[in-house]
């Protein structure tokens, strides 16, 4: 029997994006859009200063590793970021996402994420889980536009986020 991991896309399209698998050629880019602060600042698995060295691990080790399913987000040809699902066992696969900080803004997220959402729920995910920094109001809006509603708070407890508080928030798709 496939495992949810087997049924999703190695590619995905929306209107003005291509999510692909990560490769060695996003790495140069990838690196310089995430090592930002403020990039940092609200992701627990991202770390800083972040290089190419680091870029290529995420490439080569995590990208499709036994627990992750991610697509580099291009945008006109041009890596613009990340999207994935951490898929734990007898856990909801859990949404994350990092957009360069020069595409904030402009609904990137949210059409990358519908497009992910649309993948997990047509490969038979029962639904998904997600996480933001409660003060991280523009995440929770896109995580909103998703269908993803607030299930509560929690203290952070792996990660650069442990300790601060997060809302965790959980999308269940009906069948």
């Amino acid at each position: 029997m496939s495992t949810l991991k087997d049924r999703l896309p190695a590619t995905l399209a929306t209107a003005r994006l291509a999510l692909a698998t990560p490769a060695l050629g996003h790495v140069r880019e990838m690196a310089v859009l995430a090592n930002n602060k403020a990039i940092h600042a609200v992701l627990s698995r991202l770390p800083h200063p972040y290089g190419e060295s680091d870029g290529r691990f995420f490439v080569e080790t995590i990208a499709r590793g036994p627990e992750e399913f991610a697509w580099a987000i291009e945008h006109r040809g041009a890596f613009i970021g990340t999207i994935g699902l951490h898929l734990l066992p007898g856990r909801l696969p859990e949404l994350g996402y990092w957009l360069g900080e020069p595409f904030w803004g402009q609904g990137f997220a949210t059409e990358a994420g519908q497009a992910v959402v649309a993948a997990a729920r047509a490969a038979g995910a029962p639904g998904l889980r997600s996480r933001a920094l409660l003060d991280n109001h523009a995440s929770r809006k896109v995580l909103g536009k998703l269908g993803f509603i607030d299930v509560g708070e929690d203290i952070d407890r792996t990660g650069t986020l442990t300790g601060r508080k997060v809302m965790q928030m959980r999308l269940e798709f009906g069948r």
